[in-house]
């Protein structure tokens, strides 16, 4: 977990990753592939709280969604969250309504470093479009849901302690933004 001392490829210097950095934004941004490299240029473990629900769970995100509902959901998600943020620092990519839930924030803003990856939504779109695994996205018209969870979430996703925009780039370009925003670079 020990990250490297060369800023210039991106990686902290100093030492070990003090404190989680949370991922939060809009399904489809790039927080999972984002974090990844984040991680990997920190030196830090990755972790997906979406893959650790469904090992928790024994199901899939859109198997819960479908038999016990977004609110049971939820409560799985905080509770596999709060699980992560008391444990070491780790890079966390969120669920997208994550964030959203009130107590959950109030965990990642007490125990963790939030950026909200922030994307146009039409390149959102284009990404999510790809595969029909989004349960919010199962409804008519799935482009009008996406653009009004977008108008809904923006302002919460705007308390993150730093912005950065994932736009159409490797996430490579991504990680070394958050990286340089939070002086880890």
């Amino acid at each position: 977990m020990t990250a490297q001392s060369d800023a210039s490829d991106g990686s902290a210097g100093g030492g070990r990753l003090q404190r989680t950095i949370a991922l939060v934004g809009l399904m489809g941004v790039g927080k999972s592939t984002v974090g990844r490299k984040l991680a990997e240029s920190l030196g830090a473990p990755f972790v997906d709280s979406d893959e650790e629900i469904e090992k928790a769970a024994g199901l899939s995100v859109q198997e819960i969604f479908e038999r016990h509902g977004e609110p049971e959901f939820r409560r799985g998600e905080r509770r596999v969250i709060e699980r992560l943020l008391n444990g070491p620092p780790i890079v966390l990519a969120t669920g997208g309504g994550a964030y959203i839930d009130p107590t959950t924030r109030a965990l990642m803003k007490e125990k963790a470093t939030t950026v909200w990856l922030r994307a146009d939504l039409d390149l959102i779109w284009k990404r999510v479009n790809r595969r029909d695994t989004r349960p919010l996205l199962k409804r008519d018209n799935p482009r009008q849901v996406l653009a009004d969870l977008n108008a809904v979430r923006a302002p919460i996703y705007a308390e993150a302690d730093v912005v950065v925009d994932s736009g159409d780039q490797p996430a490579s370009e991504a990680a070394k933004a958050i990286c340089e925003k939070l002086g880890l670079a």
